[in-house]
């Protein structure tokens, strides 16, 4: 687990509506938390949010077709919210998924080149994904690649319940 203040601790999402996930979408969702937990950069660099020291215990939810981090400091204090519109996300969270389903449906019958291939592309969209959250928290949270992955996954699974 990160030990350093410019790392999340803990994570929470906000799964409030209910709808049950498959198999898959729950093992992805497990491991994203894990493997995020295990090793991530987090670092709020807006004004906003620095009053808190770090490590940080991050709750991600939907509210109102927004993505909301919600980040508490070390020592329990809210450090603040940080908003994003999820429109920018739509069109890949749905293609993402889309090849996940293909995926999943693959590795049950196809070859393993066909596997590979698909793999590839899914690969491809998260990568894509993981950019545009850098992107989109630029100037407020400062995360590196690994960890952008790990949160879109996370994203990807918010949205399906949102």
């Amino acid at each position: 687990m990160p030990e350093g203040p410019q790392s999340i601790s803990n994570i929470t999402l906000d799964e409030s509506t209910g709808v049950p996930l498959n198999p898959d979408i729950d093992h992805e969702r497990k491991v994203a938390i894990f493997d995020l937990l295990e090793e991530n950069s987090f670092s709020p660099v807006s004004e906003k949010l620095q009053g808190a020291p770090g490590p940080y215990d991050l709750t991600l939810s939907i509210v109102e077709r927004r993505l909301v981090f919600d980040i508490k400091g070390a020592d329990g204090t809210q450090a603040g919210h940080v908003l994003l519109a999820l429109s920018p996300f739509r069109r890949i969270v749905r293609d993402y998924w889309d090849i996940c389903e293909s995926y999943y449906q693959a590795i049950k019958t196809a070859s393993p080149a066909q596997i590979e291939a698909i793999d590839m592309g899914r690969r491809g969209l998260h990568n894509e994904g993981s950019t545009l959250l850098q992107e989109r928290l630029a100037g407020k949270i400062e995360v590196d690649h690994g960890t952008a992955r790990r949160l879109f996954t996370l994203i990807c699974v918010l949205h399906l319940r949102g």
